[in-house]
């Protein structure tokens, strides 16, 4: 559906849900656990769509729009000290139309209300709280504000106040500026447009090269990643540096040293749980001794990929692949069992995050859950070994997150000692901290997200021969097939066919049609799956749900990553579809398209689809030696399409030889390389099996019978090998 058919109605367009007993507004049945934080609020919220503005209009009051998600510390604080406030609560009701949105759930409407925000105060960040005309258009805006005035921050009472005095006795030029920042926003988006359209150039080596360099000028060689603080995890950046490490350079080998100091540095911080696994979003420090505590799926499953493809690279000095392998698997551990959502008795997808902040005693407290003490190490452990485990961890009488506690932070890889000391007392720390009151999970189900955990745990359960971690994939994109993804034949009411729908919650998909990157990224978990287990129903799917994204992104021939899903979020950008081309949280909707495309080119031979992945990569150039840490995972698909991609297909009779070589081709860390495997037949193997996949197309098993693999690149396969060693020496041969 195009944006200016939006006000129509659609998957775009979501009636407010029936609020609970004791919910003071239009919050209590909606999908976002964010949203419900705030049914019980004397704000009268609603949430974000056409019957708000709709309301805004007829009242002729402007839209207080409010943006944050479940896990973030500084919502929870403006929540408590603002809306929760009876009488803030009722000078916004008076004056204003609230919105509230999650933009986990909807993340067009933050991204151009962020970009607003920060054109409009110079800062951005959640909770973040805009001001709109009834049409959408934004016209002033800011994030955190206190009850009282601070120093160079005013009270939210004096921004409600002034906002109000301006629409009632300035409103022309309210209407002014909302008008020319919406035209500021076309001309940005009209500077990131890309045509699919003609013949791209091949991506160029030196490029990447060059970008490898600027990113070591920006790297901090000391405590790892890039930049100061707050320092954040850099995942698509570190797909790139080891895509780039696998293939020989003059660069690779600086590639490789920064990504390994990296993840080295992350994992042996608190921004690990060195108890149960898995990262916080981010370190307030350069150290990253002290994280936001808040654990996000997508953060996870980036990172989870990262480590299991370090592990594949073989480490280095510094950063061993057994290390890596360790924190990977307590990793993928810990997203099956704190994000999985059962269903039927076993885990069927996972939840968007953990809170950052633990509820005790009706209080919230940030990172409650993870703090130590001194004196609480000696309570669990005895005295001797509590003095040892506050050593090991740098827990000291003066904590970094209160006054006396401190999260788990060694800090350096641990010696032989200290590595048999944390394995012996991590359980009864671990069983201690299960007791104390926990964050709150967001049970939401997101679709793109979702995909990346697919992806990952596939990897991860090859590459570690972890089965259950396959398993556990294919769970959770039979989930998204069954709950999330609408085919072409659909009958499903107010959703149209061939339509991926980005929320579920409960096991029922809410909201809008996903976006581009929810497309982007299911496609790639499940070609990533189809590698990993050869089933090919994973490959259909992908190929199903990758022609909608082609229809609804790039149907005129310029990709967006939005289609329609709302007339107010048209507005607000000069009635312009947008395209991101940069990283953030997670790889840009752009880049993830890429990546998909030339992965499905690579296995269906399909001309078209890699032209349109090259004419994507054109956003690179300016971005590769500008702003590469912004360009991660452009970067990492332009090194995949540099290096082929490289076209593996493994055939002949199921069985260990098969399953030898599968495997093999699975550890390679070849930048780009794609799988494809024959079905099981019953029948005899020598002759051709059936397949969905054209890559597949008569390769056969070797005349013998026994499976052998074709290495290929554009469908051009060279003499099938049969042998692993001879396997592996032609994968390195294709990668340098």
């Amino acid at each position: 559906m195009k944006a200016a058919d939006a006000a129509s109605g659609g998957a775009g367009q979501r009636r407010a849900g029936t609020a609970p007993p004791g919910a003071s507004n239009a919050l209590g049945g909606e999908p976002s656990a964010y949203l419900r934080q705030h049914a019980g609020n004397p704000v009268h919220w609603r949430p974000f769509g056409d019957e708000a503005f709709g309301f805004a209009a007829a009242r002729d009051v402007p839209v207080f729009l409010s943006i944050g998600y479940a896990a973030c510390h500084w919502c929870h604080v403006m929540a408590h000290e603002s809306f929760e406030d009876q009488e803030t609560a009722d000078f916004l009701n008076a004056n204003f139309v609230a919105i509230k949105v999650d933009r986990e759930e909807r993340p067009d409407v933050d991204a151009v209300y962020m970009a607003a925000t920060q054109a409009i105060s110079g800062e951005g960040g959640w909770p973040m709280s805009v001001f709109l005309t009834p049409d959408g258009r934004a016209f002033h805006a800011g994030t955190y504000f206190p009850p009282r005035p601070m120093p160079g921050r005013p009270s939210f009472r004096q921004v409600l106040e002034a906002v109000r005095d301006a629409w009632l006795e300035r409103r022309e030029g309210v209407e002014q500026n909302a008008e020319s920042l919406a035209r500021g926003m076309a001309e940005s988006q009209l500077a990131a447009a890309v045509q699919l359209t003609g013949t791209p150039d091949p991506v160029d080596a030196d490029l990447l090269a060059e970008a490898v360099q600027v990113l070591a000028r920006s790297e901090d060689p000391h405590d790892g990643g890039f930049g100061t603080a707050p320092k954040f995890p850099p995942s698509p950046v570190l797909e790139f540096l080891v895509r780039h490490a696998a293939v020989a350079s003059d660069t690779a080998d600086a590639a490789r040293d920064m990504a390994g100091r990296t993840l080295a540095a992350m994992s042996r911080s608190a921004l690990f749980d060195q108890l149960d696994g898995g990262f916080a979003r981010y370190s307030v420090t350069r150290d990253w001794s002290v994280p936001h505590f808040e654990k996000m799926l997508y953060d996870n499953a980036q990172l989870l990929r990262a480590y299991v493809h370090w592990v594949r690279l073989g480490g280095d000095a510094v950063y061993p692949a057994g290390e890596a392998a360790d924190v990977a698997t307590r990793t993928a551990d810990w997203m099956i069992a704190a994000l999985g959502v059962d269903g039927a008795g076993h885990v069927e997808a996972f939840a968007s995050s953990l809170d950052a902040d633990t509820v005790v005693e009706g209080k919230h407290h940030e990172g409650a859950s993870y703090l130590w003490t001194p004196a609480e190490l000696q309570e669990v452990l005895g005295p001797e070994d509590g003095d040892a485990a506050a050593r090991l961890m740098n827990v000291r009488a003066e904590g970094t997150v209160t006054a006396s506690a401190s999260p788990l932070h060694p800090g350096r890889r641990l010696d032989d000692a200290g590595s048999v000391l944390w394995d012996r007392i991590r359980p009864r720390l671990l069983a201690a901290r299960s007791a104390r009151p926990q964050p709150a999970r967001d049970d939401k189900v997101v679709a793109g997200w979702n995909g990346l955990a697919v992806a990952a745990l596939a990897e991860a359960g090859a590459v570690l021969d972890r089965p259950g971690l396959v398993a556990a994939a294919e769970r959770a994109a039979a989930y998204l097939e069954r709950v999330h993804w609408r085919g072409p034949d659909a009958r499903d009411q107010g959703v149209e066919p061939g339509t991926l729908v980005r929320v579920s919650h409960a096991g029922q998909a809410r909201g809008i049609g996903g976006l581009l990157e929810d497309y982007a990224f299911c496609v790639d978990g499940l070609l990533t799956l189809y590698g990993v287990t050869g089933a090919e129903r994973w490959y259909r799917l992908a190929e199903s749900i990758l022609a909608a994204a082609c229809l609804r992104f790039a149907a005129d021939g310029t990709l967006v990553d939005t289609a329609g899903e709302s007339s107010q979020v048209f507005n607000a950008q000069g009635r312009r579809a947008g395209l991101e081309p940069f990283d953030n949280a997670t790889p840009s909707g752009a880049a993830a398209f890429a990546g998909a495309l030339l992965s499905y080119s690579a296995l269906s031979g399909s001309t078209d689809h890699r032209i349109m992945a090259g004419n994507i990569l054109t956003l690179l150039p300016p971005l590769a030696t500008r702003a590469p840490r912004a360009a991660g995972w452009l970067l990492a698909t332009a090194q995949a399409a540099l290096a082929g991609p490289v076209e593996a297909a493994v055939v002949g009779p199921a069985g260990p030889a098969r399953a030898a070589l599968h495997r093999a081709v699975l550890l390679s860390a070849s930048p780009g390389l794609v799988v494809a495997v024959t079905p099981d037949a019953g029948a005899l193997p020598a002759g051709p099996v059936p397949s969905a996949v054209p890559l597949l197309e008569g390769r056969t098993a070797a005349p013998d019978g026994s499976p052998q693999v074709f290495l290929c690149r554009g469908m051009v396969c060279e003499r099938p090998v049969g042998t692993e060693a001879e396997l592996l020496e032609r994968l390195a041969a294709m990668a340098g």
